[in-house]
């Protein structure tokens, strides 16, 4: 099951693209029935998964207990898509063309998927990435996350389990373990490699993705890459919601630690009374706040280097804060000008933890502006009534440009597997703003189409064959045609 060193990743790679072909010549109802045994095998296990999970990463039983919901619906959600056929995106055109050409989409190739440390089942091994590269019909090669290494082994060995009970081949699936970024760095370049997925730190990301570009092949490197993730409130929601919004706000920031890509690491502000009193009510909201462990040794020694650089910055002023103690850390709010924001890059970089920048604006245009100068976001939330909204157009217009996701109040720490769900923002939190990571519709990152002209009906995939027999929704001749 397991790969270790550099000079075994050829024979790795190798049986991935023999897992490649398996499932390219699986039918989509039977990929579709290999992924719903992967969610059984899943689903089956037990308390060792969970406490494993516990111990390695610092996370409570209920949130794991959810995150392996999650995984598994995941799997059968994205298996459903698959069997609906609807991925495929089949186009015919044979009527008033000279040619007759039918199109759908394939998968890429062999992917590579590289663990997140913050969600250790729903985007590590058995993660969403690993889904949906099956689902498009690609096999995976997971390279192991340092942070919960016998974790992503319980769920490998779930994964090797429900490829034998459905009578696939291992290669579908390659695992390799270690902490090695030479590892991770060989298996981008390598040849017979066509995609990957990672969620991380900029740099981390920004280091594949320049190594998929410059290959003598290049490959699309789809790396989600963190986000600040503004909250803007406007003045008349401030006015009416001061005291509701800070324990939103808090309740948001301090979630999981604040150990998610979409926590509101900002917060804009017209200043006036009104975001005085607020500033008041989050301050009282963080001193009752409790905080739990953050994931491992590692992030909690970056995040209190990160508060004590934001300490020493003088244009910050702390708003207030959780208690703290050399076993927790300390959730902590602070507030800075828009002119000092803008003119401190440090202030624009993401501290992964509960912590909050406010940014202090005089006016509306004063907001937009310094908005202007943000990079892209994977969320941008409003939190702001209808007139806000209404008398705000030019800001709306400016915010949209920035962002994946654009949230009318509420927070954005919850991301919903659903279609419509867009979990890629414009870079600099991701590499392709065009895709999702999150929904059935990540897999379109491991798709391609293929185009066939003048073929003969019975030589054609079953998909676009005249007769559509698997009964999937297609476009002929300009013209939607449902089953």
């Amino acid at each position: 099951m397991l790969q270790s060193n550099i000079t075994e990743l050829d024979t790795l790679v190798a049986n991935a693209v023999d897992g490649h072909k398996y499932l390219q010549k699986l039918s989509r109802h039977d990929r579709a029935e290999l992924m719903y045994t992967i969610a059984s095998h899943i689903e089956a296990l037990g308390e060792e998964l969970i406490l494993t999970a516990q111990e390695e990463t610092n996370l409570p039983q209920a949130r794991l207990n959810g995150e392996k919901a999650r995984t598994i619906h995941q799997w059968r959600l994205y298996a459903d898509v698959t069997a609906s056929g609807v991925l495929l995106d089949a186009r015919i055109d044979n009527g008033e063309g000279k040619n007759d050409i039918r199109k759908y989409n394939v998968g890429l190739g062999p992917v590579v998927v590289f663990g997140a440390s913050n969600f250790p089942f729903a985007f590590s091994t058995a993660g969403g990435d690993t889904a949906s590269a099956i689902g498009a019909g690609c096999s995976v090669i997971y390279k192991e996350h340092s942070a919960h290494p016998r974790t992503s082994r319980i769920m490998a060995k779930a994964i090797y389990d429900a490829l034998q009970a459905f009578g696939a081949p291992n290669s579908v699936f390659g695992y390799i373990s270690g902490s090695s970024h030479e590892v991770g760095q060989t298996l981008v370049a390598h040849p017979n490699v066509k995609a990957v997925a990672f969620t991380g730190s900029y740099q981390g990301g920004m280091a594949l993705f320049k190594i998929g570009a410059n290959r003598p092949e290049p490959i699309p490197v789809f790396a989600e890459m963190g986000s600040l993730n503004p909250v803007i409130a406007l003045p008349a929601y401030v006015i009416a919601n001061k005291e509701n919004f800070a324990k939103e706000y808090i309740a948001s920031l301090t979630l999981g630690c604040g150990q998610f890509c979409t926590n509101p690491g900002l917060l804009f502000l017209v200043k006036n009374e009104d975001s005085e009193h607020l500033k008041q009510f989050l301050k009282e909201e963080l001193a009752a706040v409790s905080v739990n462990h953050m994931l491992h040794a590692g992030i909690r020694k970056s995040y209190d280097a990160a508060i004590q650089l934001l300490n020493a910055t003088k244009e910050a002023t702390v708003v207030g804060q959780s208690s703290a103690d050399s076993e927790f850390p300390s959730a902590i709010v602070y507030t800075v000008s828009a002119e000092d924001f803008v003119a401190n890059k440090q202030l624009q970089e993401e501290v992964f933890g509960p912590c909050g920048i406010i940014v202090e604006c005089d006016s509306i245009n004063q907001m937009e502006e310094t908005i202007a100068t943000l990079g892209g976001q994977l969320t941008i939330t409003f939190a702001a009534t209808k007139d806000d909204v209404q008398a705000n157009s030019s800001l709306i217009e400016v915010v949209k440009d920035k962002c994946g996701r654009l949230l009318f109040n509420g927070m954005p720490t919850g991301v919903e597997v659903v279609y419509a769900m867009q979990h890629g923002g414009i870079f600099p939190s991701s590499t392709d703003s065009r895709f999702t990571s999150v929904g059935p519709d990540a897999m379109k990152r491991f798709l391609r189409p293929i185009s066939f002209q003048n073929w003969p009906d019975d030589l054609l995939p079953v998909e676009l064959q005249n007769a559509n027999s698997t009964q999937i929704e297609r476009i002929e001749n300009n013209k939607r045609i449902l089953p």
